[in-house]
């Protein structure tokens, strides 16, 4: 049975989340901040993915292993179902994450001072990954609609024809929780291949939607999908980001093949046995589990809406996507360092600061919901506590 209930003690478990306080905050004491930051789950390990993962463990030898073909269709039917996106197998490429996956497209498909396009606010690596591929990133701001966004149409076409070589697109978005829409992806698509540009197309939140909205792959809403690369994981879906393991999606078969010597000439190795069978377990046998999971997040999420409104200067508005919230506090009249500052030494909390996802971010917060409603509600009481 699963269970979103228990809090789990994180702490001392090499937990980036839990274990990292000190550096990335700057600050000596740690042992009574509550970390609602890094975009990973503290529920415990879905039960049909555990019991795979003990399963293997009974057989004593953990030699070479091979990625069986079970784990592609998997993934294909997972999709499919859920996403009505029809994949070959062929197409699949797996690899350690999407991040590392993003990065070997960048590197493969672009040169040292190509223009690499981004929306922002974005996900942080969506523009460290060029930079420190030494491409030049350009940035085409969202348009805030309430608080949530929209596409600055005049602006992206301008962008384009900057000599753009790739086009990096988050969907669902984060840190916004927008799940874009057919219309606007087709759109999107058309234009990068009017101006033969490269889409780099990150799903990894697909399944983290809430009704009535529905996430569209790009490779669904695209009239031509040959420019187009996709990355899903279930390491969002299912809490796995500590095993790793992503695909990448490519059905150009000229650019798969890139990738694949690419991958060849680096020596790079396949994934683990425990990630193979994660990954197999999770999308044959996970989808109660997950609408369990999307029920509770979804409740977390309308608590934190009620509470957090309720607060002068602060507004909040519910996700389309994602377990992620994005505070909008401008209207307190606070800076980032003075609300920093009060979030962590008054209340103990730890949020993400907004600037650190680019142009648009500066007045905005970015919270983790994905815990135990007692978590939500303790961190939703630090917050309260930090402004009062």
């Amino acid at each position: 049975m699963s269970d979103f209930s228990t809090i789990f003690n994180r702490r001392n478990t090499f937990s980036a989340k839990w274990d990292m306080l000190k550096q990335v905050y700057a600050i000596e004491d740690d042992t009574d901040v509550l970390p609602m930051w890094v975009a990973d789950m503290d529920f415990g390990l879905a039960p049909v993915i555990q019991e795979a993962i003990h399963k293997r463990l009974e057989h004593p030898v953990f030699g070479y292993s091979i990625a069986p073909e079970a784990v592609k269709d998997a993934l294909s039917t997972w999709v499919s179902t859920k996403h009505q996106l029809e994949i070959q197998n062929e197409w699949i490429l797996l690899r350690h994450g999407v991040i590392p996956g993003m990065a070997e497209a960048v590197d493969a498909f672009s040169q040292k001072g190509d223009k690499i396009l981004v929306h922002t606010p974005i996900y942080p690596p969506f523009k460290g990954i060029p930079n420190n591929l030494e491409r030049e990133v350009v940035t085409c701001r969202l348009i805030e609609n309430g608080n949530s966004f929209e596409i600055d149409w005049t602006a992206f076409k301008e962008c384009l024809k900057q000599d753009i070589k790739i086009f990096i697109l988050c969907n669902p978005h984060n840190p916004g929780g927008k799940v874009w829409g057919r219309e606007d992806l087709t759109k999107m698509a058309a234009l990068c291949k009017q101006h033969d540009v490269l889409i780099l197309s990150d799903e990894i939140h697909s399944d983290l939607v809430f009704k009535p909205n529905k996430h569209i792959p790009l490779l669904v809403a695209a009239e031509e999908t040959d420019n187009i690369i996709t990355f899903f994981a279930p390491t969002k879906t299912f809490n796995l980001a500590g095993i790793q393991g992503a695909a990448t999606i490519v059905p150009n078969e000229k650019l798969r093949k890139v990738l694949e010597n690419g991958a060849t000439r680096r020596g790079e190795m396949g994934l683990n046995v425990f990630s193979l069978t994660a990954m197999q377990a999770a999308y044959e046998h996970g989808e109660q589990w997950l609408e369990g999971l999307l029920e509770v997040v979804e409740g977390n999420m309308k608590y934190v809406v009620e509470h957090l409104s309720a607060i002068e200067g602060v507004k909040v508005s519910m996700p389309e996507g994602t377990y992620l919230m994005w505070i909008d506090y401008r209207g307190t009249g606070l800076n980032e360092k003075d609300m920093m500052d009060l979030l962590l030494t008054k209340g103990r909390l730890a949020l993400e600061p907004g600037t650190k996802y680019g142009e648009g971010g500066d007045g905005f917060l970015r919270m983790n919901v994905a815990c135990p409603r007692a978590t939500v509600e303790d961190g939703v009481a630090r917050f309260k506590l930090a402004l009062s």
